[in-house]
């Protein structure tokens, strides 16, 4: 990407009405971000979703002001940046039709053939949320995964954490401007992680940690991996946004359960119950999900629990899938004989006891 095509781009996403899909669809059709500028008024209403009021804003000078001080600022400070149709942008989020049009990155981050994993979760860790956050981290470290997080309080700075121990690279996603850092106090964690991984954002200098920015990054978050984890979550929260959008670019998500009475786990429950994440016991249901190989690697093997006590139906059901493979829901209540409502809630617990476990397309298999 030429500086003068910088320029352009960082001027057309200053105007008002173009974000990055309309951004790409200028682009796109009129072949840079400075043709889009020069083009003719005819050339601009022939675009889907353009109209004049749009093409009006196009004649804003203001815009080249703004995208001069921006283009400064990058130079001064070393920013990388990375353009939807350039080589170095990262490949899984080119598939997202909201993608950033220009990515601002700082650091050491190559994501060229390697595996990406997203784990997010609530800002108020627990204990049992941190266990289970290191031992995945260091189960499925000699896979050489890279590890991307949000940077915040709770489960993404300590994510962060648990990749650089195991000497992982782990890309933070901030919801502000490269020169500054939010919250304060993880500035002691960006030299190490600029080591091996860094930052990336998709907002200006001259963008503060505002809340709307949370939300806008957490697409960001989703989309630059293979797979999102949600650790611990409330019944709302930010972690829930990026598990909505992995599922809506069609990537996978897995969530880990915890009891039903603790605050923390409601928002993971409700993911598995409403088969919007596979449920997460250990390493190895990632692994054979996404099926990272393990043969080239030295990853220690995980065994499903021993001597598991199965009720009449559960047996019914467990002896039906060793037999038959993988099969959907539905077939499964036919040949079993049980309603599928009922069947919903004896799969969850067979998979709470480590004996089937879910796949894509709402099919589930015998472990």
């Amino acid at each position: 990407m030429t500086d003068n095509e910088l320029f352009s781009t960082l001027a057309l996403l200053k105007i008002e009405g173009v974000g990055d899909i309309v951004a790409k669809r200028l682009i796109n059709h009129l072949g840079s971000a400075e043709a889009v500028f020069s083009a003719k008024r005819q050339q601009v209403l022939a675009i889907e979703g353009v109209g004049d009021i749009l093409y009006k804003s196009l004649q804003d000078k203001e815009v080249f002001k703004l995208a001069e001080a921006e283009m400064k600022f990058i130079k001064d400070s070393g920013i990388k940046t990375s353009y939807y149709l350039d080589a170095d942008y990262p490949e899984r989020l080119k598939h997202c039709i909201d993608g950033p049009v220009v990515l601002f990155s700082s650091g050491n981050i190559n994501l060229e053939g390697k595996k990406t994993i997203s784990i997010v979760g609530t800002r108020q860790m627990t204990s049992y949320g941190a266990d289970f956050c290191r031992k995945l981290i260091e189960d499925i470290a000699p896979m050489d995964p890279v590890i991307i997080s949000g940077f915040a309080y709770g489960v993404d700075i300590f994510a962060h954490q648990v990749a650089m121990e195991q000497n992982l690279q782990t890309i933070g996603v901030v919801a502000h401007g490269l020169n500054q850092i939010y919250p304060k106090v993880h500035k002691k964690y960006v030299a190490k992680m600029e080591e091996n991984g860094g930052f990336f954002t998709e907002f200006w200098s001259t963008s503060n940690p505002d809340k709307e920015n949370f939300v806008k990054r957490n697409r960001i978050v989703a989309g630059l991996a293979e797979a999102t984890v949600i650790i611990e979550s409330a019944d709302k929260g930010g972690s829930l946004i990026t598990a909505n959008i992995a599922n809506d670019y069609n990537r996978d998500v897995f969530a880990v359960p915890g009891r039903v009475t603790d605050k923390y786990s409601m928002g993971c429950n409700n993911l598995i119950k409403s088969q919007r994440a596979h449920l997460l016991t250990d390493a190895a249901d990632l692994l054979y999900i996404l099926n990272w190989s393990t043969e080239d690697k030295k990853v220690a093997p995980i065994q499903k629990q021993l001597f598991v006590t199965l009720e009449d139906d559960e047996q019914k059901v467990y002896d039906f899938l060793q037999k038959n493979g993988k099969e959907l829901m539905d077939i499964i209540a036919l040949e079993c004989g049980m309603p599928v409502f009922k069947l919903s809630s004896l799969l969850l617990t067979m998979e709470l006891k480590g004996v089937i476990r879910p796949l894509p397309g709402k099919l589930f298999e015998a472990i």
